[in-house]
């Protein structure tokens, strides 16, 4: 007597085009075993889809055939091939691999005899159609998202800062949602500053309530959803910006601002702007050995790095910057302006009043003669209209 497992599958696609159904699969292939006399062995019910088969039933089913005895030969039934799988290079590879256990793969719709070397042919036939419907799906799908795209509409998962609607037409959109938009908004803002480093404001944002990952901040910061552009792929080398149809989060001005900036100045700057805070007292201090200016740079610890001044002579001298900046600073602290030297600054400060003071006296001058011409025009044109009348 014949034995055979049988293999059902459906993916929840297919459910809704075709009406396939596991019951409906597994009763069909149950009659066709008992009315050729063929014992079951096991029964593999499959919710996946056939791309490949990476699937877990499959799986399952392959490893029962692989440690089966050596000497047992058995068949794998299923309706057509396409539940079997939908790539016909897989397809092949499954094959030989089953036929090394002695197992035949079979469906019972689309009989294929293996004895007879033409019947290969119409295998190739079987394997290639369900492939094409694929590829041929798969592309319409991309159209219609395209077309979508291409009208203003986003048709992803809503990015953060933006919630997925339906309307009541069907149709699908993204509207801001708070609070995320407006700590959104925000950190554009303080991006377009150029003052804090793209690190510290993500910190700053994530203080704020903003749940983000620091990989996702930095696609975040360059998605010109959050200006209204939707990006659309013309070709494998050419973008398109599309006007969506959403609410923008920010101006395209300040988007491109914040471009130009992450990508030239913060990644020149950053390294340069923490070098500049430590040794600030770079290029005036004289080394005290060979009479040379003294640089700056980090050593690296254990468990940190440290800050030094040193020489770049074979005197070899090396001090402690952070150390040295507190010496400086209250040194600072503790110097005293004389009585002369503040009563300069005093009248220096006060010249510079009277010259602001002139420059505003000047420029509301302006203002006022500006305006007394204005109204002696108009005076004078009120004058020409009135004696036409006469």
């Amino acid at each position: 007597m014949k034995t055979a497992y049988l293999y059902v599958r459906v993916s929840t696609d297919e459910q809704k085009r075709k009406g396939y159904s596991l019951p409906e699969q597994e009763d069909r292939l149950l009659k066709y075993c008992k009315y050729n006399n063929i014992e079951v062995k096991g029964i593999y019910r499959e919710d996946f889809s056939a791309k490949n088969f990476n699937r877990p039933e499959w799986k399952s089913l392959f490893t029962t055939i692989k440690y089966k005895s050596p000497k047992e030969e058995a068949n794998i039934l299923f309706i057509k091939w396409d539940r079997f799988s939908r790539n016909v290079e897989y397809a092949y590879e499954m094959i030989g691999k089953l036929r090394k256990y002695k197992t035949t793969a079979m469906a019972i719709d689309q009989p294929v005899d293996f004895s007879v070397p033409e019947s290969t042919v119409m295998l190739a036939v079987y394997l290639s159609v369900p492939e094409a419907e694929n590829s041929r799906r798969a592309q319409n799908t991309a159209n219609g998202i395209r077309r979508a795209k291409l009208m203003g509409r986003y048709t992803n998962k809503a990015p953060l800062g933006f919630i997925n609607l339906t309307l009541l037409d069907g149709k699908k959109i993204i509207t801001p949602k708070q609070p995320e938009a407006e700590i959104i908004k925000w950190v554009f803002h303080q991006l377009s500053k150029n003052i804090h480093k793209i690190e510290e404001i993500r910190k700053m944002a994530t203080d704020k309530g903003l749940i983000c990952s620091r990989s996702h901040f930095f696609r975040l910061i360059r998605n010109p959803v959050y200006c209204g552009l939707i990006p659309v792929n013309i070709s494998a080398e050419e973008q398109q910006m599309v006007k969506g149809m959403h609410e923008a989060l920010i101006s395209e001005s300040q988007f491109y601002d914040v471009q130009r900036i992450i990508t030239t100045k913060r990644q020149v700057t950053a390294k340069a702007d923490t070098l500049k805070a430590t040794f600030f007292l770079r290029g005036f201090l004289i080394c005290p050995h060979c009479n040379q200016k003294l640089s700056g740079s980090f050593s690296k610890g254990n468990t940190k790095k440290y800050p030094y001044y040193h020489c770049h002579g074979r005197c070899k001298t090396r001090i402690n910057a952070i150390l040295l900046n507190e010496c400086y600073q209250n040194k600072l602290q503790e110097l005293i302006l004389s009585n002369n030297a503040a009563e300069l600054f005093n009248s220096i400060l006060e010249d510079q009043n009277m010259k602001t003071q002139k420059t505003n006296y000047l420029h509301e001058r302006m203002l006022a003669e500006r305006k007394l011409k204005e109204e002696g025009l108009t005076l004078s044109q009120a004058r020409k209209l009135f004696v036409a009348r006469i």
